[in-house]
């Protein structure tokens, strides 16, 4: 029996590859969505379709699912894991940079949302797994409009959750600490980033990706019945 389709946005590096290739192993058919499509293209897994996109851009988001769905079925889980980190202080931060996390990590969710719940909720079964993070439930330094968009993650997942239990779909939030991949290398203040780099050093390491992936398959592959509502991982050694 076909195993069904997984959606997974920013699939190109770090949580995002690291889980396309845990559901594959898996068996799963997959979308694969970023803007290097290179990258997707590179991972060369099997039964996946890769797809360049923006996920700001909702109508080639929802246009991008269907043709999806078209070849392997309806989706039943969409992994919403783009997302891009940009520190610094407000004071002296471009406001770019927070239009840009709050277009990415906000709406980008919003709009994965909006292209496959209508379906979940006809058929009352599937899956949305928002990748948020622990800067969604506190503050860091720094952190100001980031933490804000991930504040809204876990406030948007949680609601949702609350409209769409009644239909049988799952909304589940992961939220990690900190985490080896590409994310810290989206800001440009170069103090910071050095910062951030000391604190993971003296901590003896963070999260691998795949521990993430891992993570995501797990709560993901409980029974439909059963809705893991959030899970916060860290490494062991990260105090805040």
């Amino acid at each position: 029996m076909q195993k069904p389709l997984i959606v997974i946005t920013g699939a190109s590096s770090g949580i995002g590859e690291a889980t396309a290739k845990v559901f594959a192993a898996q068996g799963y058919p997959l979308l694969l969505l970023a803007r290097r499509i290179e990258k997707l293209k590179a991972l060369n897994l099997p039964n996946t379709i890769c797809a360049a996109l923006d996920v700001t851009d909702r109508e080639t988001f929802v246009k991008t699912i269907r043709e999806a769905e078209e070849k392997f079925g309806e989706a039943d889980a969409l992994i919403n894991n783009a997302g891009v980190m940009l520190l610094g202080t407000v004071s002296q931060q471009d406001p770019a940079e927070w239009q840009r996390m709050m277009d990415v990590n906000v709406t980008g969710v919003l709009n994965g949302i909006h292209a496959v719940l209508p379906k979940m909720v006809a058929r009352q079964s599937g899956t949305i797994i928002n990748i948020s993070s622990v800067a969604g439930r506190k503050t860091f330094p720094n952190h100001v409009v980031y933490c804000g968009t991930k504040f809204a993650v876990h406030a948007i997942s949680e609601n949702l959750r609350e409209e769409v239990a009644s239909k049988n779909v799952r909304v589940i939030t992961i939220a990690p600490g900190a985490v080896e991949t590409e994310l810290l290398g989206h800001t440009t203040d170069t103090a910071i980033k050095s910062g951030y780099e000391s604190w993971k050093k003296d901590m003896g390491g963070v999260l691998s990706a795949e521990s993430i992936a891992q993570t995501i398959l797990f709560a993901y592959q409980q029974p439909q019945s059963v809705c893991i509502r959030e899970i916060v991982l860290t490494a062991t050694k990260q105090e805040p």
